[in-house]
């Protein structure tokens, strides 16, 4: 299937760091410790006023109640759906992509491209990937819709400008983890030499692990962003670029949270144009806490979509052949 190597791990392999496959996972650890803190700062002074007036409204601050940390994180994510809070920190994700390519173009000293960032056809890419990411959550959420997992209702009083900032934010966030883990941790591991599968595999499931701490996740939401994972890696590697990635990222969560009014990742509800409510309360069939990425619809979605570009994949030309 994947016996040919990318042309970016080709150029990936020109690195200037380490080729033990030990060290580019600790490497890209340590540099993932310094993404979060960086991209934790902007949240953390938004985040302060409003999670000390919910602790104050709900008697935390005065003796009354008595804090736990189940009621630390409920809280912590009801706050951190509410606009004034949640687009500063999809912004501030920037700090993400800026510390991948820093790495991999100053330490790793190998060019911007081996990452997938050309400019060929970036306009086309990044195009045909918004029409794909939009088609897969609406796959999913009217799949859920069709066995009566959930329903769909219309909002009302929509604010169509937070929304606004809402698909900037996204744009933002998106872009920022597919540089990470698939342009700058698969390509690492690509170019050390290691098999395709092994460095689509290894990103897959450092993506997957990165959001263990968000409310609701366990093993469907595991299974589900490690496939995500490893569609999302397939997909660079068909089209030799990641721009079509970072559209299918942005627009799925976009479209996920803003559109259909469903939990992103754990991280809340939000304004949106419509609302998808649980009528089940079978967490496998809704996705629980976790929102609907963590549901079996998605992960029949997600199967089919890696198995069409296995087939594509499969049908793809070596690069030496091209």
């Amino acid at each position: 299937m994947l016996d040919h190597r990318p042309k970016m791990f080709e150029e990936a392999s020109k690195t200037h760091t380490s080729k033990n496959l030990f060290v580019i996972i600790l490497s890209f650890a340590a540099v993932l410790i310094i993404i979060l803190v960086l991209e934790s700062i902007v949240p953390g002074i938004v985040t302060t006023k409003p999670m000390l007036e919910e602790m104050q409204k709900q008697g935390y601050l005065d003796g009354t109640q008595k804090l736990s940390l189940k009621d630390s994180i409920a809280i912590a994510t009801k706050v951190s759906a509410i606009p004034k809070v949640m687009i500063p920190s999809l912004l501030s994700t920037i700090f993400g992509t800026v510390t991948a390519l820093f790495y991999c173009r100053f330490i790793e000293m190998r060019p911007v491209r081996s990452m997938g960032a050309r400019k060929r056809k970036l306009i086309p890419h990044y195009m045909l990937g918004l029409a794909i990411g939009i088609a897969l959550m609406t796959a999913i959420t009217l799949l859920s819709v069709a066995f009566g997992a959930n329903s769909i209702s219309v909002c009302s009083g929509v604010n169509y400008k937070i929304i606004a900032l809402f698909f900037i934010g996204f744009f933002v966030q998106g872009m920022s983890e597919e540089f990470i883990f698939r342009g700058y941790f698969m390509t690492s591991i690509g170019g050390s030499g290691q098999h395709t599968l092994v460095a689509v595999g290894i990103s897959a499931v450092g993506f997957a692990l990165a959001h263990a701490a968000n409310p609701g996740f366990g093993p469907v939401p595991f299974i589900n962003l490690t496939l995500f994972g490893v569609f999302a890696a397939l997909y660079m590697i068909l089209f030799d670029d990641i721009w079509g990635v970072c559209a299918i990222h942005s627009i799925w969560n976009f479209t996920q949270g803003n559109f259909y009014g469903i939990s992103v990742s754990g991280t809340g509800d939000t304004e949106s144009v419509l609302k998808t409510t649980a009528v089940s309360s079978k967490d496998f069939l809704t996705g629980g806490k976790f929102g609907i990425e963590g549901s079996i619809f998605t992960t029949v979605v997600l199967v089919i979509g890696t198995g069409i570009l296995i087939y594509f994949l499969s049908h793809k030309k070596p690069q030496n052949a091209a």
